[in-house]
């Protein structure tokens, strides 16, 4: 019998989602104490300065909703002096979660658009390039300690309205994109992303 596929969700609030319809939905959030109808846990973490909390190659998925945003991309410990990366750290974290072939779903609001800049507690803005520091074939993360792989499924921009903004919308969807661009409403960029590392060793 195969095991029920499992779903992590970060910055998730009361309200996990679950985007590729696992058996089984989990969340992180800097909140103590939070809990959902269906969910497995949300666990308390703040993972700007923490690890995500669950073992290697745990998930067979994971999302971020408005969230990569929030994520420092450089912070100081001023008691030792030392620089550290929270996103390139998150981004490791991320691929770790991951089973291999996991898919990560990332929707954020991105460069150009003023949105990005809106929130004062933005200080992680994206472009449509930002993804080649993760992705191959540049991975250009490395440089950065990125330990990471991952291959790019797709890249979108849209005025996001749903759960999961389908590669695929249908002619109508296609229609509604494109009038929503050039009306300037599409202020999200959508991720999908696939975890390249090798199956772990089985069990003894």
């Amino acid at each position: 019998m195969a095991s029920p596929s499992r779903h992590l969700d970060l910055g998730c609030g009361t309200a996990p989602r679950n985007p590729y319809r696992a058996d089984q939905v989990f969340g992180v959030d800097i909140r103590e104490g939070l809990s959902a109808p269906g969910v497995q846990a949300i666990v308390a973490a703040n993972l700007n300065v923490a690890p995500v909390p669950f073992p290697d190659s745990h998930f067979d998925s994971l999302s971020a909703y408005d969230f990569l945003e929030h994520v420092p991309r450089v912070s100081i410990d001023h008691a030792s002096g030392r620089t550290h990366l929270p996103f390139i750290t998150l981004m490791n974290e991320i691929w770790r979660v991951l089973k291999p072939d996991g898919r990560f779903y990332a929707v954020t609001p991105a460069f150009p658009h003023e949105k990005a800049w809106r929130d004062p507690t933005h200080v992680n803005i994206l472009t449509a390039k930002s993804h080649r520091y993760f992705t191959r074939p540049e991975l250009g993360g490395r440089m950065y300690g990125f330990q990471g792989d991952f291959e790019l499924i797709r890249q979108t921009r849209c005025y996001f309205r749903r759960d999961y903004e389908p590669a695929w919308p249908g002619l109508g969807g296609w229609a509604l994109r494109g009038l929503e661009r050039a009306a300037g409403k599409a202020a999200h960029l959508v991720w999908e992303m696939r975890a390249i590392k090798a199956a772990p060793a089985p069990e003894p």
